[in-house]
């Protein structure tokens, strides 16, 4: 089961009682907010110990409809790649230092 952003606030309150709720939505509000802000702009984001977002550009290209047979034009696109951190690696697979 994925986190949401309502259990996540409640972690963090439980780590930090003295914050109030409502300040820890507007400040996870203001990181997402600056996170999709800077990767608009084409620039990257690092969090140390977590990882880095970059945007890709994929070429327009021509695919085919696979329920129908039909050719489509797909133009072209911004994503975003995410490579995690050699930290989160080693704790997802239980690797030690």
């Amino acid at each position: 089961m994925a986190i949401v952003k309502s259990e996540l606030i409640k972690q963090i309150k439980k780590s930090y009682p003295n914050f109030l709720t409502r300040d820890l939505s507007k400040l996870i509000d203001i990181i997402l907010n600056e996170i999709k802000n800077s990767l608009k702009r084409g620039e990257g984001v690092e969090l140390r110990g977590f990882g880095t977002f970059r945007t890709n550009i994929q070429k327009e290209s021509i695919r085919r409809n696979p329920k129908t047979g039909a050719k489509v034009n797909v133009p072209k696109k911004r994503t975003i790649k995410w490579k995690m951190s050699k930290d989160l690696f080693k704790k997802l697979n239980n690797e030690k230092e």
